[in-house]
């Protein structure tokens, strides 16, 4: 089992002929991933790598293909209209890597997209990959190998290093999701633990969090109150100076509420394992598992 992605996934690809585009698509075919459709506006008709048909509108793709996930990587002007595309065409799960979208776009897409029904993970993240079934992003498939370890992560950076040393300490991943750390993003954690805590493979989760937001204290309520399996934590920006912004557009510290001290507490308040360096998660799962 695994969480939103596994071998039935049908992919299509937004701007699939564009540098980031062709480059990780390239990468999503090599791991054995479904990917049935490019879409690139006036490109209709051609082929990506003489297998995947290119589509004008992602309507015409859904049409063809029958694609029910896409990912997108087209510029931050154009990535509000391209997540709501999909959304319209009927395509279940949204993941957006663009890097650098707007908030004030998100405060269209978010409830957009929700209305349609589709899962939005994203935008600026790596995507997710279950491990030997499906990889929707960049996260790279070499550092993955199948397991029962889940892993959520608010970095993208922290998730291929998290990820890692699970792999080398022989701790396989049942879904590796990089939910993106702007201030609206369509999938949180609580989303992801939920949806871990109902798949039958998935024995332990690894969450990664950072400074600024209340979205890990969320993310640690729902754990105490509503998760039986066990949960390790970590927050990165631990030497952050207040009202330093830091990564992400939402790593920012407002008085309390955003500090690592503040979130670590909650996550022992919560019963949650707690890593103060991204190794130490080796130890904690196993412990766990």
């Amino acid at each position: 089992m695994s969480i939103f992605i596994d071998s039935g996934t049908t992919l299509l690809v937004q701007g699939i002929t564009g540098r980031d585009g062709s480059f990780h698509a390239k990468q999503m075919l090599e791991y054995g991933t479904r990917v049935v459709a490019g879409v690139t506006p006036g490109k209709g008709g051609q082929r990506f790598e003489g297998n995947v048909p290119i589509f004008d509108t992602v309507a015409d793709a859904v049409e063809k293909t029958g694609a029910n996930t896409s990912v997108i990587y087209v510029p931050p002007p154009f990535a509000a209209d391209a997540m709501m595309e999909a959304a319209s065409a009927g395509i279940r799960l949204v993941v957006c890597i663009t890097e650098g979208v707007p908030v004030l776009d998100m405060t269209r897409v978010y409830p957009y997209v929700k209305e349609k029904g589709a899962r939005l993970i994203g935008p600026n993240c790596p995507g997710l990959i279950t491990p030997g079934e499906s990889k929707v992003g960049i996260i790279p498939g070499r550092i993955c190998t199948p397991g029962p370890v889940g892993v959520v992560s608010r970095s993208g950076t922290l998730t291929y290093e998290i990820v890692y040393q699970l792999t080398r300490a022989g701790l396989g991943q049942s879904t590796c999701v990089g939910i993106g750390g702007d201030p609206i993003n369509g999938t949180s954690f609580i989303d992801c633990l939920d949806a871990f805590e109902k798949d039958p493979k998935t024995k332990v989760v690894c969450m990664m969090g950072e400074i600024g937001g209340t979205d890990e204290q969320e993310a640690a309520e729902f754990v105490r109150d509503h998760m039986t399996k066990r949960v390790v934590g970590f927050i990165a920006g631990q030497t952050a100076p207040p009202g330093r912004r830091m990564g992400h557009a939402g790593a920012i510290i407002s008085g309390s509420a955003g500090t690592a001290a503040e979130k670590i507490q909650a996550f022992k308040d919560a019963g949650m394992g707690v890593a103060q360096r991204p190794k130490d998660f080796i130890d904690l799962v196993k412990e766990r598992m």
